[in-house]
Order: structure tokens, then C-alpha cells, then sequence
């Protein structure tokens, strides 16, 4: 049983947004800076795809295990020792001599941010455990999560051209350094006062190599193709892997995830739904940052640009869930939020090769960051009703693992489905007919991810989620 010191709930939000922020930015902020990287270290050309690949691996295969340990170790815990590890990655990325450094310094970065990124959102939930106070906590979260993202190319092009791309990995340092000040302003510690349950090893092998091969089998396909047989080689093999996790969960004492967490309809929903509108929203922002430089011909400056009001419309629908959903179930934000993004993908399709920024960027963007926004914070409040707070890591894990795999899985398909519309053409017009075709398609997830809202529990109130002492009461020895 763990023995709570009082939170302080601003510190608490704080230090997980400001977080996330940056997670969210090393996703993004690699892509601009490649070409300099190239240079500067010396990278073949498959190699150099490495840089983005390896944290994306590493993020994505370790994030059950990382949102287990922070169950069974402490939350507070597992979070700065995922931040300090981040940062001091990224510290060796930015001093790195030759390829192989940065690529173990972007594998480290991967680690840490599976192990802080789960813990984040679970002290955010078993703070803020009901109501507006919950929603609008999520939702500034949720901002900060899609800022990052947004502001990562925006930050790239800025910080290469001007400061050279070390500075892609050395800004990640003061953000950290923030981030760990404000622990003990209010982070709440637990500390253990019984039994402690044994990690499920065979479990967390099992996971990790499972997501593991499968985003390597995904992430490949940009260079060998979908029918290449090492991509069924190694898809297949994580498919067997993750079917022997789920029989090894169905029988272990202390699951790394309790399948019976998957019975709870908003746990079942929230991840469906975070897959579809991650898979819509990575492939979207790929493809219109294309547009904008091979069909329109912007720099990359200039394109991280365009994205900021993309940024804006996210803060602003997050804003208003908190006023749609703050006492209603969070279907009521979801519904409507997923057909507002898909109305802002389906007139991006219009995109044309003789259009600009105002007539083809600027108005769907607004639209489809508006219903983005309208989502991320509903489907993280749904992913963890109901759920004890015993259990809001392995909750938390499992949501941001649906989100890296929704966004890895879906951008390669669209990838592929752009590709086998443009051929070998290299016009802006096939070009711009390949990203229209992907444009339309992610139209069609979020509007599969409105069904999937709709089939939710009709609630007029989200279940809170018990509290850390409640949770303890009822199960002696179980970490909060």
C-alpha cells in the first residue's frame, strides 16, 4: 500500500504538460533537420531514416511496460527517472560525433519518454479525478500534446537554419530542467508501506518485442514495400508475439495489463478512437506539409509557419470541450468533434497545384484543428472512467500506445496508398493527386471514429475515477 504526500494540483498539471510538450516535439521536430544532419555526421541514406525511426520504436514498444512500472514503483518516480534520462540523451544527441551516437541518443529518448509520458497522464488522472476540474486538466494537456507536434517542424527549420542542428536535441534541455523544478514544488511522492507485486516479465518481453517488430515492420515499408517478404516476416512475428502476450495475460497473477480492462467500454472505445484520429491526424499533417514544399513550394520555415494557426485552432477546441464535456459524458465533445475533423480533411482534398496557402491551407486547417481539438481531451477523460487508481499507468500506457501505433500504422498505409496513386510521376499534379486521395481517406477514419463515439456508454456525467486511498482500501498491497 503507498502512502500519499498532498498534491499540489498546479504543479502537478505543469509539470505534465510541459512535459508532453516536449515528447510531442521530438516526435516532429527531427524531420526538418535531416538534410543537415546528413552532412554533418556522414549518415547513408537509409541510415539517416534511423533518426526518426529508432524513437518511434523505442517510444512505441516500451510504453505498456513504462506505464506498468509506474504502477507498481510510483508514479512520481518512473517520471523523473523517464525525464532524466530523456534529457540526458538528449544532451549526448546534441554532442554526438558520429551516426551510430545519435542514433543510440534518439533510442535513450524513446526510453525515457515511454516511462514519463504513461506517468504523466495517470498523475494528471488520480489528481483531477472528476468533473469540469478533470476535463479542462485533460484538456490542457491534451493542447500541449498537439502543440508540440504542430510547433516541431516549426521549431526544426527555425533552430537548423539559425542555430545549427545540434540545437534540434539540445532544446529539449531547458524544458526538462522545468519540468523537474516543478516536481517538488507539488508532484505528490507515494511511498510504499506493503508487499509490492512482481513485474510480469514474460508479459513485458512479449509486449515490447511485439510492438517492437511491428512498428519496425511498419516503418520499413517506406523502403521495401508492404509485400517485400521481410515486411510479412517481421509483421508475422509480431502478431504471433502479441497473441502469445495476450495468452500469457489471461493467466498470470499480476498482468502487465489486466484484459479485463478492456471489457470497460470507455477503455475499449477511447483507444479505438485514439488509433483512428491518430492515424488521420499524423498522416494529414505529413501529407499538407508536403503540399505546401513539392506542390506549392514553400521553404520549411515558412511551412512550420502555416502550421501555427493549425496550433491555435487545437488550443481553442480543447477550450471548448472543457465547456461541452465538463459535465457531460465525453461522447458529447468526441461526436461532433471527429465530423468537424473529418469536414476540415475532406476540404483539404480540394487541395489544387495552382492554389496557395489562403485558398487551399488555411480554412480546413482552422476546421479540422478545431474538431482535433474537440477530441483529445474527451478521449483521454474516456480512456481512464471508471479505471482505479491501481491501475491509471497501465491505463495511461495503453491510450499514448494506441496513439504511436494509430499514427506509425496509419502514415505508412497512407503513405503507401499516395505513392500507388502518383506512381513515378514527380509533377505537382501527381503529386498533388497522391496527397489528395490520402487526405481522403483520413476523412473517412475520423468518421469512423464518430461511430465508435457514438457507441459509447450514454452518460449525462463521466464515472470519476476512484481516488488513490479508495483504491488501496479495497486491494491492500496494490501500488497506486
Amino acid at each position: 500500500m503507498y502512502k500519499k504526500e498532498r498534491a499540489r494540483p498546479w504543479a502537478v498539471l505543469a509539470a505534465a504538460c510541459v512535459a508532453q510538450f516536449v515528447f510531442a516535439l521530438d516526435m516532429a521536430v527531427m524531420n526538418v533537420a535531416l538534410p543537415a544532419i546528413r552532412t554533418a555526421l556522414g549518415f547513408a541514406p537509409v541510415g539517416l531514416s534511423w533518426v526518426v525511426h529508432v524513437y518511434a520504436l523505442a517510444f512505441g514498444g516500451f510504453l505498456l511496460l513504462g506505464g506498468r512500472a509506474c504502477d507498481l514503483y510510483g508514479r512520481r518516480r518512473m517520471f523523473v527517472l523517464g525525464l532524466v534520462v530523456f534529457g540526458l540523451c538528449s544532451l549526448a544527441g546534441g554532442l554526438a560525433q558520429a551516426p551510430w551516437q545519435l542514433v543510440a541518443a534518439r533510442a535513450g529518448q524513446g526510453l525515457g519518454a515511454a516511462a514519463a509520458a504513461p506517468a504523466s497522464l495517470a498523475l494528471l488522472t488520480t489528481t483531477f479525478t472528476e468533473g469540469r476540474a478533470r476535463v479542462r486538466a485533460l484538456g490542457v494537456w491534451s493542447a500541449m500534446n498537439a502543440a508540440g507536434g504542430a510547433l516541431g517542424v516549426l521549431a526544426g527549420g527555425v533552430l537548423t537554419e539559425y542555430a545549427g542542428w545540434r540545437w534540434v536535441m539540445l532544446v529539449n534541455l531547458p524544458f526538462v530542467a522545468l519540468t523537474l523544478a516543478l516536481v517538488p514544488a507539488g508532484v505528490a511522492a507515494h511511498t510504499r508501506t506493503g508487499p509490492r507485486e512482481r513485474m510480469d516479465v514474460p508479459g513485458a518481453v512479449l509486449a515490447t518485442a511485439g510492438f517492437g517488430l511491428l512498428v519496425v515492420g511498419v516503418v520499413r515499408t517506406d523502403a521495401i514495400g508492404w509485400t517485400d517478404p521481410a515486411t510479412f516476416a517481421c509483421l508475422g512475428a509480431a502478431a504471433v508475439l502479441l497473441a502469445a502476450f495476450a495468452a500469457v495475460e489471461s493467466r498470470v497473477r499480476a498482468p502487465l495489463v489486466r484484459l479485463g480492462l478492456l471489457r470497460n467500454r470507455w477503455v475499449a472505445g477511447a483507444n479505438v478512437i485514439v488509433f483512428l484520429a491518430a492515424a488521420g491526424q499524423f498522416a494529414a499533417f505529413y501529407f499538407v506539409s508536403l503540399y505546401m514544399q513539392q506542390v506549392l513550394g514553400m521553404g520549411a520555415a515558412e511551412t512550420g509557419l502555416a502550421f501555427l494557426p493549425f496550433s491555435a485552432g487545437v488550443v481553442l477546441g480543447t477550450l471548448l470541450a472543457t465547456r461541452v464535456a465538463g459535465n457531460r459524458s465525453p461522447r458529447a465533445a468526441l461526436v461532433p468533434g471527429s465530423l468537424l475533423a473529418a469536414a476540415g480533411l475532406a476540404w483539404f482534398t480540394r487541395i489544387d497545384p495552382d492554389g496557395g496557402f489562403l485558398t487551399d491551407v488555411l480554412g480546413p486547417s482552422v476546421v479540422c484543428s478545431l474538431g482535433i481539438g474537440l477530441v483529445l481531451a474527451p478521449v483521454a477523460a474516456a480512456a481512464t472512467t471508471g479505471v482505479a487508481a491501481r491501475e491509471a499507468g497501465t491505463a495511461s500506457g495503453l491510450l499514448n500506445s494506441s496513439r504511436q501505433l494509430g499514427g506509425c500504422v496509419g502514415l505508412a498505409v497512407l503513405a503507401t496508398v499516395a505513392a500507388h496513386r502518383t506512381g513515378d510521376a514527380a509533377s505537382p499534379a501527381a503529386l498533388n493527386s497522391g496527397y489528395a486521395l490520402s487526405l481522403t481517406v483520413s476523412a473517412a477514419l475520423f468518421l469512423v471514429a464518430a461511430l465508435v463515439a457514438l457507441a459509447l456508454p450514454r452518460r449525462e456525467r463521466s464515472a470519476p475515477v476512484p481516488s488513490a486511498a479508495a483504491a488501496e482500501n479495497r486491494l491492500e498491497g496494490t501500488p497506486s
